[in-house]
């Protein structure tokens, strides 16, 4: 079967267990984040698209919340705010998604490098 001892297999084996948990538990949290950045710009699209519906007027007036009072906002200065912010959000999730495509395949890459080791030891025999 194979020329390595035991121990070494073991070791081997505990360490690909180690990089599979770490890279399962990394995927898991990747994918929370994106979760919420998600949900954080689905509500950006939902506050522009409700901003989009009042009329341009002067007598509508938007309030920005900054700490524990509001701000006086112009109309297009809050519409460009939330569109930066969810495009900032946008990126964030692009990048969350390629993050967990590399944890994803980590999780994957010793056991298969393992699983082939073998099969060509056992090939050989």
């Amino acid at each position: 079967m194979s020329q390595l001892p035991d121990d070494t297999l073991r070791k081997i084996l505990a360490q690909i267990q180690q990089t599979a948990h770490q890279s399962s538990r990394n995927l898991s949290l990747s994918r929370a984040q994106t979760a919420q950045k998600d949900k954080e710009r689905r509500i950006l699209q939902l506050t522009i698209a409700e901003i989009g519906t009042f009329p341009r007027t002067e007598a509508v007036k938007l309030y920005k919340g900054v700490g524990k009072m509001f701000v006086n906002v112009p109309r297009d200065a809050m519409e460009k705010d939330l569109r930066n912010q969810e495009k900032e959000l946008s990126d964030d999730i692009v990048n969350l998604n390629k993050r967990a495509n590399i944890w994803r395949s980590n999780t994957r890459r010793p056991a298969l490098s393992f699983a082939i080791y073998f099969h060509s030891s056992e090939s050989k025999s």
